[in-house]
């Protein structure tokens, strides 16, 4: 097994000679800032390379092995008898073979005198530190789960890490370019992936600012880790208003969207509706409505990222989301509709004008169906309107109404005429007509 020298006489002969063959010449190896931290730690890191070294398949026996060694607390030393009682699930010749591994490089400790095994002290922090990164596999976003718990271990015991807080602010900053550009971008679909990332990764931003808050407040830093940790506290409270940002930008989607008649459909429900269509569906549908000859197209590089990620990678995704649209409809007459609407605004004001006083929003709004009810409830937004002079015909009217409409944030069942709950409220006169 390949193991790092001693780097006690602090030069390239205290390193072994294959080491010494990467470097450029006239290089002191042992000399360099970089390397001598892994030289010092070269006890640790032989204990990873005797525990990772081969194939898959040995390395999980490895593990399995140490770790059920390490399990028993109570009784931490081990008998050969009881290792080949509790391990009979294993192969003796194989076993013995994963022990004699374990025990020549020192993460298993053999007691002559009292034929016992035991973990060594390295074998112990192994252990404890690969504990630590299996509590965090399969979570949405384990990286920056784990960096926070070793930045949060750090501080509780006083031994912060420099280097553990330039991880954590480099997985920062990558969280908030992805996030950057799914803004920028503009794409609906992109931001609502990264809006979800968000919401997964809140936990440990919000976790990691209690820390860096503790950590900066107590004056212990060195100069150098207390920049990183003032960097790291502005990276997270980038991140914290992440939430405004997207919710501001899909609130600009959604006022740009087309909606389909009163269908209840819009064209972010089309496209979602296509991007799950196999790509014959999509050419029968396309059938006879494309035009003869090349259209011009327009694209910026977001765009096209957008489009080249959904097709390589979105595309088998989404493949399980099923989205079916409705019959078809014919579109209503829009004259028609709009003389429906006049008709039902002014039998709304002959009924505010019989208001001598005040009336409940309930007893004002509901009556008919429910689109009756939101079409009235969307008139009383006019009461008052400053802009009530450019109007013209019962518009103005409503809006220079002697009324003054009240409402609470508190909702009301209501289960009549279509309406299931309805916000409680008072239509109030202010004047005489």
């Amino acid at each position: 097994m390949t193991s790092f020298s001693s780097p006690e006489t602090g030069n390239a002969s205290s390193l072994s000679a294959g080491l010494g063959e990467f470097f450029a010449q006239g290089i002191e190896a042992a000399d360099l800032p970089a390397l001598f931290p892994l030289l010092r730690a070269r006890e640790a890191l032989n204990a990873l390379i005797t525990l990772f070294r081969g194939g898959e398949d040995e390395v999980l026996v490895r593990l399995m092995v140490l770790r059920e060694i390490g399990t028993r607390a109570d009784a931490p030393c081990w008998s050969p008898q009881e290792l080949q009682a509790h391990f009979g699930y294993l192969d003796p010749v194989k076993l013995d073979t994963v022990l004699k591994r374990l025990r020549e490089n020192d993460l298993l400790v053999w007691d002559p005198e009292q034929r016992i095994y035991q973990l060594s002290s390295i074998g112990r922090l192994t252990l404890s530190a690969l504990a630590t990164l299996l509590n965090f596999a399969g979570e949405s976003d384990a990286e920056l789960g784990y960096i926070t718990a070793q930045v949060a271990a750090g501080q509780a015991i006083g031994r912060v890490s420099a280097e553990t807080l330039q991880h954590l602010l480099g997985r920062l900053n990558e969280l908030q370019n992805e996030f950057d550009q799914a803004v920028l971008a503009g794409s609906e679909f992109r931001l609502r992936r990264s809006q979800a990332k968000l919401a997964s990764v809140w936990h440990w931003v919000e976790k990691g600012t209690e820390i860096i808050r503790t950590m900066t407040g107590d004056g212990d830093l060195d100069t150098a880790t207390y920049r990183v940790a003032q960097s790291v506290g502005q990276a997270q409270s980038r991140m914290l208003r992440m939430t405004g940002v997207f919710q501001r930008a899909l609130s600009s989607l959604e006022r740009q969207r087309v909606h389909l008649g009163q269908s209840g459909l819009s064209s972010s429900d089309i496209m979602a509706w296509l991007r799950n269509q196999p790509q014959e569906q999509l050419a029968s549908v396309a059938d006879l409505a494309l035009f003869a000859y090349p259209q011009p197209v327009f694209i910026t590089p977001h765009e096209m990222l957008d489009t080249a990620e959904y097709e390589l990678i979105e595309r088998e995704r989404e493949k399980a989301a099923l989205a079916v649209l409705p019959p078809p409809n014919a579109a209503p007459e829009t004259a028609r509709i709009e003389a429906e609407r006049l008709l039902l605004l002014e039998q709304f004001l002959g009924n505010m004008n019989s208001i001598e006083t005040e009336a409940d929003l309930e007893d004002v709004v509901i009556g008919g169906a429910y689109p009756q009810a939101a079409y009235r409830m969307s008139l009383l937004a006019m009461l008052n309107d400053i802009d009530g002079g450019l109007l013209t015909g019962s518009m103005a009217e409503l809006a220079a109404a002697p009324f003054k409409l009240k409402v609470s944030p508190d909702t009301r069942k209501i289960q009549r005429d279509g309406v299931e709950e309805i916000s409680v409220g008072m239509l109030e006169r202010t004047r005489s007509s």
